[in-house]
C-alpha cells in the first residue's frame, strides 16, 4: 500500500535537518586534516570560494528537483525526463555505499566516548590504542551495531517525529559544544602559530590539489550528488524559501567546518610544537593524535576530550540519520513499502554491508584494491568518483535538457531568485568543466600515474 509521504514542519525544520546533514563527520573529520593538508589558510579561502559558488549552484540545483517531482533521486530525475532516470538510480548508489563505512567510523566514535565517559581516556592515548582497537574482530562491529541501532530508530520514528525534531535537538547543541571546545582549543600555550596558519593564506601553497581536495570535501561535507538534497527537498513545502534556505544551510555549514577546524588545527600545533606533520594523519588525526592532546593537557583536557567526542558523535548523527533516510525514501518510492520495513530492511542491510570496511583493518586488512584499506576505498570509489559523475551529470541535466527554467521556476515560487544569473553560468559553464578536471585528476591520482 502506497505511503502518505512525510513533510518537515516548515523551513526551520527543513534548514535543521539539512545543515545536519550536511555538518557531520565531513566537517569534523575531514575537513581540518584536509586544511591542514593543502596548505591551511589558502585551503580555507578556496573552499569558502567554491561553497558560495559551485556548492550554492549544486545545493539549489537538487533541492530544487526534489521539492519539484515530490520524490526521492530514483524518481525524481526519471519524472522531469525518463531518459535520465538513470541518474537518479546512479546518485541512489552514492548513499547506500556510504552509509554503511560512514556507520563503522561512528561505531569509532562510540567507542572514544565510552573510553571518555569511563574516565579511561588516558588509555586512548597511548600508542596502539586505535590500531588494536580497528584491529579486532568483534569489538568494532559491536560499536558499530550500537550506532546503526541509534541510527535507525531516529529514522523510524519519521520525517517530523524522528530526523526533524533530532536535528533541532541536536544542532545547536553541537554549535554550543564546538564553540567551547574551540575556546578551549586556540587558548592552549603555543597554538598562536596554529590560528595563524590555519586563517592566514600562503599562496605559494597552492597547488591543484588544493582546489581537488576543497571540492571533493565540498561533496562530502554539504551532503551534494549523493541524493540527500533531493530527498530533503521532497519534504520541503512549496511555499519555504528556498533560496534563503540554501544560504543558511551553506552558513552553518560552512561555520561548524570553520569552527571544527579552529578546535583541532591549534591544538595539535601547540601539542606538536608546530610540526605540520603532525596534522597529516588523516582519520589518524582525530584518533590518534587528538587523544594524546587531550591527555598532555592532563585533567581539564580529559574533560574537554569527553565533551569533544560527545560533540563528534552528534555530528556523525545527523549525517549518518540523513543518509539512512535517503536510501529508506528511495526504497519507499520504489516499492511503496511501509517505513517500519524498510527502516528494518536498510539496517540490517547496512550491518552486513558494513562487515568488510570494518574487519578491513583484522580479518581482511590482505585485501587492498589499488592499495587502499577497504573502507578507504568506498571512500575513494563514492567521494572520488561517483559523486563528481553524479554532480557533472546533474549539471548536464539541469543546464542542457530540463534548462536551467526549470529549477529557477521551482525557486521562484517562494522567493524572487537573486542570485539567478551565477547559479546559470556555474551549472552550464564552470562546474562541468571543473568536475571533469577534477574527477580525471582524482582518479589518475589514486592510480598513482600521476602525483598532485
Amino acid at each position: 500500500m502506497e505511503q502518505k509521504r512525510g513533510k518537515f514542519s516548515g523551513k526551520i525544520g527543513f534548514i535543521f535537518a539539512a545543515a545536519g546533514s550536511a555538518v557531520g563527520l565531513g566537517n569534523i573529520w575531514r575537513f581540518p586534516y584536509l586544511a591542514a593538508k593543502y596548505g591551511g589558510g589558502i585551503f580555507l579561502l578556496v573552499y569558502l570560494i567554491l561553497v558560495v559558488t559551485f556548492g550554492f549552484a549544486l545545493m539549489v540545483a537538487e533541492v530544487a528537483i526534489g521539492r519539484k517531482t515530490q520524490l526521492s533521486a530514483v524518481g525524481a530525475f526519471g519524472k522531469l525526463n525518463q531518459k535520465f532516470s538513470f541518474l537518479g538510480y546512479l546518485a541512489s548508489v552514492v548513499p547506500m555505499i556510504i552509509f554503511p563505512y560512514y556507520c563503522v567510523i561512528g561505531g569509532w566514535v562510540v567507542k572514544y566516548l565510552s573510553v571518555y565517559v569511563s574516565g579511561q581516556g588516558l588509555a586512548a592515548a597511548q600508542d596502539g590504542f586505535f590500531e588494536g582497537f580497528i584491529g579486532k574482530p568483534v569489538e568494532p562491529i559491536l560499536f558499530l551495531a550500537v550506532y546503526v541501532g541509534i541510527t535507525a530508530l531516529i529514522v523510524f520514528l519519521g520525517v517530523q517525529n524522528g530526523v526533524e525534531k533530532a536535528s533541532k535537538i541536536m544542532m545547536p547543541v553541537l554549535a554550543v559544544l564546538a564553540l567551547g571546545v574551540a575556546v578551549y582549543s586556540v587558548t592552549r600555550p603555543g597554538a598562536l602559530d596554529g590560528v595563524k596558519y590555519y586563517l592566514i593564506p600562503d599562496f605559494s601553497r597552492f597547488s591543484p590539489m588544493t582546489v581537488l581536495a576543497a571540492m571533493g570535501q565540498l561533496f562530502y561535507s554539504m551532503s551534494l550528488a549523493m541524493g540527500i538534497m533531493v530527498t530533503y527537498g521532497s519534504y520541503m513545502k512549496k511555499e519555504d524559501d528556498l533560496e534563503k534556505s540554501v544560504k543558511q544551510i551553506e552558513l552553518f555549514d560552512t561555520g561548524m567546518a570553520f569552527v571544527a577546524g579552529m578546535m583541532i588545527v591549534p591544538a595539535v600545533f601547540a601539542f606538536s610544537g608546530g610540526d605540520e606533520a603532525a596534522l597529516n594523519k588523516g582519520a589518524g588525526l582525530m584518533f590518534v593524535t587528538l587523544p594524546k592532546v587531550f591527555a598532555d593537557a592532563g585533567t581539564l583536557g580529559l574533560i574537554f576530550g569527553g565533551v569533544f567526542f560527545v560533540l563528534v558523535l552528534f555530528a556523525a548523527l545527523t549525517s549518518s540519520v540523513s543518509l539512512m533516510e535517503t536510501v529508506v525514501s528511495i526504497f519507499q518510492d520504489k516499492f511503496h513499502w511501509s517505513r517500519k520495513f524498510t527502516c528494518t530492511l536498510v539496517m540490517v542491510g547496512c550491518l552486513l554491508l558494513a562487515l568488510p570496511s570494518s574487519l578491513g583493518y583484522g580479518l581482511l586488512s590482505w585485501i587492498a584494491p589499488l592499495g587502499f584499506s577497504l573502507l578507504d576505498f568506498f571512500d575513494f570509489i563514492s567521494n572520488s568518483v561517483l559523486m563528481p559523475i553524479v554532480a557533472f551529470l546533474t549539471c548536464i541535466f539541469v543546464g542542457y535538457i530540463v534548462k536551467t527554467k526549470a529549477v529557477e521556476d521551482e525557486v521562484k515560487l517562494s522567493s524572487p531568485f537573486k542570485r539567478e544569473k551565477l547559479f546559470t553560468v556555474v551549472i552550464k559553464y564552470l562546474a562541468p568543466v571543473c568536475i571533469v578536471l577534477i574527477l580525471v585528476t582524482s582518479v589518475l591520482d589514486a592510480l598513482g600515474v600521476m602525483k598532485i
